[in-house]
């Protein structure tokens, strides 16, 4: 497996692993309508945006050995008092999940914020997806805020964990 920056290119893999991930992940968390109404062409423009319109964004691509994208992170930096940058997401196909994928694509996120001089993050995580906020708890993140957002029509509550020394998180 490849762990590197996403190209132009990769959009259109990265697309695809956040539309599925959507469907799996967060089934019976928001509605199914929400998630059937997903696209890849509409996740292709939200990336593409995201790239082009946000504050220093990037994304990191993980690579199986036949070149196909089976999960993503990206970051961007953030003014926000007690942290710098914000893991903006971290998505991985099921299949690909509970191999260590995640915590290589954090590790990369870490170590480009280290060198752009970010030394702390955050990452918003639905209060209901358990599986996410133990793995970010097992990654060191501690409880920061919390608040709420609205997915077809649903609220949900959302968690923010935060690291004050991302260095402590980098594989090498």
């Amino acid at each position: 497996m490849e762990i590197r920056k996403a190209r132009k290119e990769d959009i259109k893999g990265i697309s695809r692993v956040y539309v599925d991930s959507w469907r799996t992940t967060y089934r019976d968390l928001v509605p199914d309508d929400y998630l059937d109404e997903l696209s890849y062409e509409d996740a292709e423009k939200r990336w593409n945006d995201f790239l082009y319109n946000e504050n220093e964004p990037f994304i990191y691509v993980a690579i199986n050995e036949t070149g196909k994208i089976i999960g993503f992170a990206s970051g961007k930096s953030i003014d926000e008092k007690n942290y710098d940058g914000e893991l903006y997401s971290l998505y991985l196909l099921q299949e690909c999940r509970g191999f260590g994928v995640g915590r290589q694509l954090i590790s990369a996120i870490a170590k480009h914020f280290k060198e752009k001089g970010i030394y702390s993050m955050m990452v918003w995580v639905m209060k209901q997806n358990n599986s996410g906020l133990g793995f970010y708890e097992r990654m060191g993140g501690n409880e920061y805020i919390q608040r709420t957002s609205t997915f077809g029509g649903t609220i949900v509550e959302d968690i923010a964990y935060g690291w004050k020394d991302i260095p402590e998180i980098c594989i090498e």
